[in-house]
């Protein structure tokens, strides 16, 4: 009869165990020291190798001729216990047997010496799964067996177990394996088999065991089936994934903020009958290795995956900031919570794809904070709705030029500043902490609010980098932006209009950024807009009408 692979390659001896060197070789001390103790509790997530190890300590406590703590599994009693036809060792479910009645048949059967072996063995599978009263039964005995008694209690769960039962046992926690272990340990199979398994194939499968060889090799035996040669295509299929080149993708046209694209790439998934309930988890996943990406200065070591996938998950990482893949993973874990309450699973999906792509249509604090990013960095906080093909390229506002059109070249004097204060002259000027905001003065006759000869100032991004200690806010709002020298002008082109409105209006913040053009030029300008054509108006989004208003009622930046 066929047996599963995780059967056929079950560890005999506490060498073959892997990923749990520090239980391993404390039980491999004890045994050849002869220091059993009465009580074990190994404690872990699934598939980690807790009944695997129970097993083998009770062959290597009761084995005939034990080789440095480990069972020669040759003799009698080793090959009896294999074969489950020595009654030394007794098995248990708790998840099945968790009455009072079967432990109570169970400690009256401990005080019967063994029959072949030095000890009698009890491992009682999901503990945490007794009853009260059942715990209460065994406390008595756990705590005072008999001398030939060994209990080895096995558990997912041990928050569950009462103290008293945890202070009677020696516990060894055991840990998830590392995806490296486990994709080796899938190749040896593999070898062993007959059979061809890739290192992209043995790590994916590996990521998506969670840290649990017995499901790593669940999943090996069901993607061989019929195949010479396992891959990561291979993989995706038998385990239906979607791919990491659709999440890559779909992902791409989100952070774009082409909702039209990722719709439709969605809908292509739906219609090759993925469920969007794993894909939404299967994305969430791909979002935290971004997050690691965006946090870390070296996440390779918490990442699984080969290095053209890791390369393609850094590329997409650079493209977006930490506010959105946060707000994405909220999007998406929000919605498959909501279709395991019984929501139309692609209408989740969709919604949630189309508030990744508008963050200006979700009220969450993930979409404000990724918006007030945005604010931070002077991008756009929203952008037009580019529903159809044709209008989803906005084109890039027209960049002033340093010389004005020739029709408008009136007068050869530099232009005062269109909507900025007239200042005084820099031997009259005031300290800049008392410096009241100067009334807004009209542009000269004859002038256009472009002077023919401002010329870039080339060295502004030392202005901008000398703020970032005395006015970090400023700093970032003058980020992308760009200023001309004209005269005793320093004329700022800023894009966001609420920005320049704070540079404008503010005192604090024009004295501040006066005081960094003083340090970096050695010399006092006055400030002003810099502006080629009046922009067309625009309706504020809603966040610059918040910030207006409590700039008007008084707040501070």
């Amino acid at each position: 009869m066929y047996r599963a692979l995780y059967q056929a390659y079950r560890p005999q001896s506490f060498s073959d165990v892997c990923g749990q060197p520090h239980v391993v070789q404390t039980l491999r001390r004890q045994v050849a020291q002869g220091q059993i103790s009465h009580a074990y509790l190994f404690t872990g997530s699934r598939g980690t190798g807790k009944t695997t190890c129970a097993r083998i300590l009770a062959k290597a406590v009761n084995c005939l001729h034990p080789v440095d703590g480990d069972p020669c599994n040759e003799c009698e009693i080793c090959r009896g216990i294999d074969d489950e036809s020595i009654l030394d060792v007794v098995e248990m479910d708790a998840a099945s047997n968790n009455g009072v009645n079967e432990i109570r048949d169970l400690r009256d059967n401990t005080a019967f010496s063994p029959a072949v072996g030095k000890y009698r063995v009890y491992i009682i599978d999901e503990v945490h799964m007794l009853s009260g009263a059942a715990f209460n039964a065994l406390l008595k005995t756990l705590e005072e067996p008999p001398e030939h008694v060994v209990f080895i209690l096995a558990t997912t769960e041990v928050h569950k177990l009462p103290a008293t039962v945890l202070s009677r046992c020696q516990r060894f926690d055991f840990r998830r394996i590392s995806p490296d272990d486990i994709a080796d340990r899938l190749i040896y199979v593999a070898g062993q088999e007959g059979f061809t398994l890739t290192r992209e194939a043995a790590l994916l499968i590996a990521r998506l065991s969670d840290g649990a060889m017995r499901d790593a090799l669940s999943l090996l035996d069901v993607c061989r089936t019929g195949v010479d040669k396992v891959d990561e295509e291979t993989v995706v299929a038998c385990a239906g994934l979607s791919g990491r080149a659709y999440l890559s993708e779909l992902l791409r046209a989100c952070f774009a903020g082409d909702a039209a694209a990722a719709l439709t790439q969605l809908a292509e998934l739906y219609d090759r009958s993925k469920d969007l309930g794993r894909l939404c988890a299967e994305l969430v996943a791909y979002l935290r290795d971004l997050m690691l990406i965006k946090t870390l200065r070296s996440p390779e070591r918490l990442l699984v995956g080969s290095a053209a996938e890791i390369a393609e998950q850094e590329e997409l990482a650079g493209r977006t900031t930490l506010e959105a893949v946060l707000h994405a993973m909220d999007l998406f874990e929000t919605a498959a919570e909501r279709m395991r309450a019984g929501a139309d699973r692609r209408v989740e999906a969709e919604t949630a794809v189309v508030k990744l792509c508008r963050p200006a249509l979700d009220a969450s604090p993930e979409a404000i904070l990724r918006r007030l990013e945005r604010l931070e960095a002077g991008a756009p906080l929203s952008a037009p709705a580019p529903s159809p093909a044709a209008e989803r390229e906005v084109p890039a506002a027209p960049a002033a030029s340093p010389a004005a059109p020739a029709a408008e070249e009136e007068a050869s004097a530099p232009a005062a500043p269109v909507s900025g204060p007239e200042e005084p002259a820099p031997a009259e000027q005031a300290p800049p902490e008392e410096e009241a905001p100067p009334a807004p003065a009209p542009a000269p006759a004859g002038q256009t609010g472009v002077s023919a000869d401002a010329v870039p100032f080339a060295r502004w991004h030392e202005v901008v980098a000398a703020l970032t200690r005395t006015d970090p806010l400023l700093k970032a709002v003058l980020g992308g932006s760009t200023a001309y020298e004209s005269g005793d002008y320093m004329l700022l082109q800023i894009a966001n209009e609420s920005f320049r409105d704070m540079v404008n209006n503010d005192p604090r913040h024009r004295n501040n950024l006066k005081q960094a053009i003083a340090s970096v030029t050695g010399r006092s300008y006055k400030i002003g807009p810099y502006a080629a054509e009046r922009p067309r108006p625009v309706e504020k989004d809603p966040l610059d009408r918040l910030a207006d208003a409590l700039r008007n009622s008084g707040a501070q930046d």
